[in-house]
């Protein structure tokens, strides 16, 4: 059974593409390694998926989602960030009433950073597929208030990242990854 966090790698016009999306690929292995780190082993899979593609029609999403349907029921939840990696304020949410009760409840253990909103509707591209097809979805939520100041710009550089923002997000992403992969049962369909 299989927990997938992601981030893209699509630096494709101009920029190198450290906001969008290199964030969310950052923040992403960042939860893998911390999870490692802290000695973790959750009952699930957590997997990390740096998709490619994602401006040129998908192609990353769509050949990876063709070699894995066929092990559908073990995806747990598909997690995708692709809003850059600033001030974290929730998750948005694509899955059924019980898994969405179950969210809350994971994103309330993030109070101390406040960030527990559980908002409607995950966003991504590279997780649509599953979304489609009934796996539970999570899309980061931040403070977009910047981020078209960057994106698909010159200035989407490195220095447009806030090491304090992006730890939060690694946070969030940690958190909630590992509860949902250490729970003793997959999140409802």
């Amino acid at each position: 059974q299989v927990v997938l966090i992601s981030g893209h790698l699509d630096s494709w016009d101009v920029g190198q593409g450290a906001m969008d999306d290199g964030g969310g690929a950052f923040i992403s292995w960042e939860a893998l390694s911390l999870v490692k780190d802290l000695g973790l082993r959750p009952k699930r899979t957590l997997r990390v998926v740096l998709w490619t593609g994602e401006e040129q029609g998908g192609a990353g999403a769509q050949q990876y989602y063709q070699l894995h349907k066929g092990n559908i029921s073990n995806f747990d939840i598909v997690m995708e960030s692709d809003e850059g990696t600033f001030r974290p304020s929730g998750l948005g949410f694509t899955g059924s009433a019980e898994a969405r009760a179950v969210m809350k409840e994971v994103m309330a253990l993030l109070k101390p950073i406040n960030v527990t909103a559980v908002y409607d509707g995950a966003d991504g591209t590279d997780i649509g597929y599953w979304m489609r097809d009934g796996v539970p979805g999570a899309s980061l939520r931040d403070d977009l208030s910047k981020y078209f100041w960057f994106h698909h710009s010159e200035g989407d550089t490195m220095t447009v990242q806030d090491p304090k923002q992006m730890n939060l997000c690694a946070a969030v992403w940690t958190v909630v990854s590992y509860v949902i992969a250490d729970m003793e049962e997959m999140l409802p369909r």
